[in-house]
């Protein structure tokens, strides 16, 4: 697997597979890697013939109260990981290479309406932290696809409004959401969690599960809303919303009976936690 820190290297390998004929996948993350990003490698490799993965914590889109400086950054074994499970190239760049003029001074990538509500509301300049840099890596790679995990189900959203207002000649693949054993999806955040804090975070997946239960039997949706973060406080959790919303586009819901997902995002001790289930399947 070839390893790039710069832009101009990782451009002239780039080139010469385009060059080649070969159509090119980009996986973009922030390291840390387990199952669920090796999944998106590896359905990144079902749709190219080369995939670049990107590893950079991108300190734009976090908070000044959140968790940059301890981010987990594990870049040796997510080397080895990516090279077990077929990646082509890494791209691991500085942050002076990614913002060469600084972070306050770059270029800024905004995304109106669909950054707005629930994550957009609770973490203002997130999603422009995420377009902009996920802009910055589309243009330096050009993929011809790439894949992003259902897990941030919003991102995933923003990314799609993105390309297809800008245009961009980029098919956006989703992969599905791993999950560890009781239904807690797989995070990097993951870790922060005690053993006890584990068990109790799969309380989430099992609060969707009846989210999604409760909206079949037909209960109103701000009752199965209450339902949801009622049980999610009586677990310990610190619940910032328990939420059904169209899975188009995250409007409130009206008559609609199909296309709607329940997302939930909770604080539980230090840890915050994001899940969502589509109520269709």
């Amino acid at each position: 697997m070839h390893f790039f820190t710069t832009a101009t290297e990782l451009r002239a390998q780039v080139s010469a597979w385009r060059h080649a004929g070969q159509r090119i996948a980009l996986v973009p993350t922030m390291g840390n890697l387990h199952a669920g990003h090796y999944s998106l490698v590896e359905l990144a490799r079902a749709q190219a013939d080369r995939v670049v993965t990107s590893l950079f914590v991108n300190p734009t889109q976090f908070g000044p109260k959140e968790d940059f400086a301890r981010y987990p950054r594990t870049l040796g074994e997510d080397r080895a990981g990516l090279t077990a499970h077929g990646c082509d190239a890494l791209f691991a760049p500085s942050i002076e290479e990614m913002y060469p003029f600084g972070t306050a001074d770059s270029v800024c990538i905004e995304v109106p309406k669909i950054s707005e509500p629930l994550e957009g509301a609770l973490r203002p300049g997130h999603f422009a932290g995420v377009a902009t840099v996920v802009c910055k890596l589309f243009q330096l790679v050009q993929p011809d696809t790439a894949v992003f995990g259902r897990k941030d189900y919003q991102q995933l959203l923003v990314i799609e409004r993105l390309v297809a207002d800008l245009r961009m000649p980029i098919e956006i693949v989703a992969g599905t959401t791993h999950r560890e054993a009781g239904g807690l999806a797989m995070s990097s955040r993951n870790q922060y969690l005690s053993p006890t804090e584990r068990e109790t975070a799969t309380t989430i997946y099992r609060t969707l599960k009846a989210m999604r239960d409760q909206w079949r039997e037909g209960r109103p949706t701000d009752a199965i809303e209450a339902t949801a973060l009622s049980s999610l406080r009586a677990a310990g959790f610190v619940p910032d919303y328990a939420s059904i919303r169209r899975a188009r586009d995250l409007e409130t819901p009206r008559d609609e009976r199909n296309g709607l997902i329940a997302l939930i995002a909770a604080h539980l001790g230090k840890t915050r936690l994001i899940d969502n289930l589509p109520l269709d399947h």
